[in-house]
Formats: C-alpha cells, sequence, structure tokens
C-alpha cells in the first residue's frame, strides 16, 4: 500500500514511490563507483605493467626491488607482490593499447582478468568467457570451473551443434536458443554407476537437479520427470520437461544411455506436440525439444532432422564424477 503523506495543505507525498526512486538512484550510482573505481584500478595496473615491461632486461630482480619498495612507502596497501607485478607486466603485454580492450574485459575485476590470461589464450575467447561472466552473474570459482570444463569449445561454436532451430524458430529465438545448447553435455553425478541405466540416469540427475540446471544453463526451470502426457486412451511420460525464461517456451528432453537412432527425433516430435496440444499457452514460445544420446553420427542426425517440423537440437553427453560445491551451485543459479 502506497503511504501518501500530507506536507501541508496544498501537497501529498507519495513516499513510497520517492523513497523507491532515490532507493534505485542510490544502488545505480554505487555500482558506477564501483566500476569506475574497478577500470581506474585495471588502469595503474597496466601502467605499472608497463613501466615493468620497459624494465624487462633487470629481470625479477627489478619486480623485487620494486615491490619492496613499494611496501615501504605504502605499508597498508595489497596487491604489490612480486608474483602480482609480474600479473600486470603480462597483462600490459597482452593488452599494450588499453584504449581498445573490449567492453566486457574493461568491466572484469582484476583477479578475473589474471585468470584468463592465464588459461585461455585466444582473445576473442577469453571476451566470451567475459560476457558470459558478466551477463550470468559468475563467481570467480564457476568461470574457473567453467574453463576447466572447456565451455567454449562445447557451447560457443554454434558450427558443431545439430539442430533445425534457423527453420523452425524465429531469428531472435534462434539465437537464444542456440546460444544455450552445448556439445556434449557435462553432469557431474557422483555416486553413479558406469553401466548406468536411463531411469538411473534420471533418478541420478533428480537427486543432482541444482548440478543439471548448473549444467543446461540459466534460465531453465523444472517442471517434472516422468511429466504425464494422455490422450483419451493411453498416457505418455516424458523424461524431463522445463521451461525456459528466457524463450518464454517448454523443453522437452529426452535421455538416451545407447547411441543416436533416427527412431529418437520421432518419439521427441511427438513429445513436443503433445505438450503443444496440453499444456502450451498461446502466449508461449515455440516448444523444443532436446535428444540427449550417449554419442551420434553427425551425419544420420542431419538426415534424421531434415524432415522434422518442430525444433530440435540433438547432443551428446558425458557424466563426470566431480561434485561441485553449494557455494558454486548457488552462486550460478
Amino acid at each position: 500500500m502506497r503511504k501518501i503523506i500530507s506536507v501541508n495543505r496544498n501537497v501529498d507525498v507519495d513516499f513510497s514511490s520517492l523513497a523507491s526512486e532515490i532507493k534505485n538512484d542510490i544502488l545505480s550510482t554505487r555500482n558506477k563507483v564501483v566500476t569506475q573505481a574497478n577500470f581506474e584500478l585495471i588502469l595503474l595496473y597496466h601502467r605499472i605493467g608497463r613501466i615493468i615491461s620497459e624494465n624487462a632486461k633487470y629481470g625479477n630482480d627489478f619486480i623485487n626491488f620494486l615491490s619492496n619498495a613499494i611496501k615501504v612507502e605504502f605499508s597498508d596497501l595489497k596487491g604489490f607482490s612480486p608474483r602480482n607485478l609480474a600479473r600486470m607486466k603480462k597483462f600490459f603485454m597482452e593488452y599494450p593499447d588499453i584504449g581498445i580492450l573490449p567492453t566486457p574485459l574493461a568491466k572484469l575485476p582484476w583477479s578475473v582478468h589474471c585468470l584468463l590470461i592465464d588459461k585461455v589464450l585466444d582473445k576473442e575467447i577469453r571476451v566470451w568467457y567475459a560476457e558470459k561472466y558478466l551477463s550470468q552473474s559468475w563467481s570467480f570459482v564457476v568461470l574457473e570451473h567453467q574453463i576447466d570444463l572447456k565451455l567454449y569449445e562445447r557451447q560457443g561454436d554454434n558450427s558443431r551443434k545439430l539442430t533445425n532451430f534457423s527453420k523452425e524458430l524465429s531469428t531472435d529465438s534462434c539465437k537464444i536458443a542456440n546460444g544455450m545448447l552445448k556439445d556434449p553435455y557435462i553432469f557431474e553425478l557422483v555416486g553413479l554407476s558406469d553401466n548406468f541405466s536411463e531411469k538411473q540416469l534420471e533418478e541420478a540427475m533428480l537427486e543432482k537437479i541444482k548440478n543439471v540446471l548448473l549444467e543446461l544453463g540459466k534460465g531453465f526451470s523444472f517442471v517434472g520427470n516422468q511429466y504425464k502426457i494422455s490422450t483419451d486412451n493411453k498416457d505418455y511420460y516424458i523424461d524431463l520437461l522445463f521451461y525456459h525464461l528466457e524463450l518464454r517456451c517448454y523443453v522437452v528432453v529426452e535421455l538416451k544411455t545407447v547411441d543416436f537412432e533416427p527412431s529418437f527425433i520421432g518419439q521427441l516430435k511427438f513429445y513436443v506436440t503433445a505438450v503443444d496440444e496440453t499444456i502450451k499457452r498461446s502466449d508461449d514460445g515455440a516448444t523444443i525439444g532436446l535428444l540427449l544420446c550417449k554419442n551420434k553420427d553427425r551425419k544420420s542426425v542431419e538426415w534424421a532432422l531434415k524432415s522434422v517440423n518442430v525444433p530440435v537440437g540433438v547432443a551428446s553427453y558425458e557424466v563426470s564424477k566431480y561434485l561441485p560445491s553449494e557455494d558454486e551451485i548457488n552462486s550460478y543459479l
């Protein structure tokens, strides 16, 4: 309820609205201050890196001497150890012209710059990870884990993805759907036996649903497993059903513990149509089918997709025994 305060006989103030406006302004300004301060620090480190690079002929002695001199002058300052000064030199050498630093990189904290320089050699791929880090609000730990899992190779290269999205989805939806798809998916499911069945895989995924959502990507909301769709005379059960909050559509996921077979596409198409006929609303986007197989032959998938008139993607998956921490998962979700 809005609280109206009478300032005098002629003026009534909508206090809640004004307080909300001021609060938003404070938050916005604080974020700008933090962002600007972070970039100023990056600029400082870049200038120091240039000086160290220009005196590289003196080797590590120069870095050690500089670190000690800074500590003597500014005893309360941290971040000027010999190791960090060496990183500043590396940062300058990677980006000698700070004026043309891509926008996503300019917004990163120093620790993330160091991580990307150490682990990602290709500068364009660094920008891709920077965009993911910023848009999905990753923590440092999640970013490092995604790099170790080679997320760019699995998600960033659309040319290796097997879908008919370009034919069945609008341009905008196709871009988002292609962007969310990975190949292979890596599901981190501790405790699953080596020769697992489809039921055991599904049960393990349900038990670690947060891990599954972490791998599927931001925007996925879990609807149900063995989701029942009924005709007049028969019931059908979808392995996993999700709703994608950005695409505003249902995503039907079918799991197979064997290699791809063309018949799997027909089954998935049926489930997509069943969702369209029973629970999809008029304002929902086109329901998407995602088939996850142990392995696949690219040509077989391409042929199978040619005659399908609903949006479908096919990808392989792997099961890892690594277990991310709760902090990792929650910071991502």
